[in-house]
């Protein structure tokens, strides 16, 4: 069924979409450190035109050693991701014809037959096939890399919008630090999942980067 609703799902290539999905009644699809590793991982791995057994891949090398191995084209440029506890956000754009219904497909079930063995569970841990939004406007594009990679702050505290303050800068080192987002590959200038050559030039150095995160939480000031 998930098969033919994606099939049904038109993307175009050199075109940017967000792409977002979360647990089924609003469960959680992270619980452990090896969750969101496993997802990492999966982020890459299953961005190939090849049928990479995935699985044997995984018990045979290293979390580090993953991001090293061949795995032939990517089937999307990813340019923003970030993994929160109970949903995931992924800003790419296609680079082969269904590229991204492939993508999402390989990525969403090698997770949920993960997880589902791990805990011992049957049946859907996703609210069905990911959601999808055109980015079609340059000034929403760049404002869906701030939104996914502030995405974190609501861990620290879910009304952050509401009472920044003098939390700002905490909220900002947080956000920063926040292991399972894409703005650590921006922040250190070492690109693994994300590429960002195939979107536009919005970041050239990490203290333009920074000064974007900053600017943003001074607007939700006013």
């Amino acid at each position: 069924m998930i098969v033919e609703m994606l099939r049904k799902v038109s993307f175009i290539e050199k075109e940017f979409y967000h792409l977002y999905n979360r647990g089924v009644d609003k469960r959680k699809i992270f619980e452990s450190f090896k969750d969101y590793k496993r997802f990492l991982m999966l982020l890459y791995l299953c961005n190939s035109d090849l049928n990479v057994r995935v699985a044997d891949t995984l018990k045979s090398l290293a979390f580090e050693e993953i991001f090293t191995r061949e795995r032939g084209k990517p089937l999307v440029a990813i340019g923003a991701f970030c993994l929160m506890p109970n949903h995931f956000h992924i800003l790419a754009t296609p680079l082969a014809e269904k590229g991204l219904s492939k993508f999402m497909l390989k990525l969403e079930t090698g997770y949920s037959m993960y997880f589902n063995k791990k805990n011992n569970r049957s049946g859907s841990l996703l609210q069905g096939p990911f959601k999808s939004e055109h980015a079609g406007d340059d000034r929403y594009l760049k404002y869906l890399f701030s939104y996914i990679h502030l995405n974190p702050a609501k861990i620290k505290d879910s009304r952050w919008k509401e009472k920044i303050g003098a939390k700002r800068d905490s909220l900002i080192k947080f956000v920063e630090a926040y292991p399972y987002s894409s703005l650590q590959e921006y922040l250190s200038g070492e690109h693994v999942i994300t590429t960002p050559r195939s979107f536009p030039k919005y970041f050239s150095s990490k203290k333009e980067i920074e000064k974007h995160i900053t600017d943003w939480f001074q607007t939700w000031e006013h």
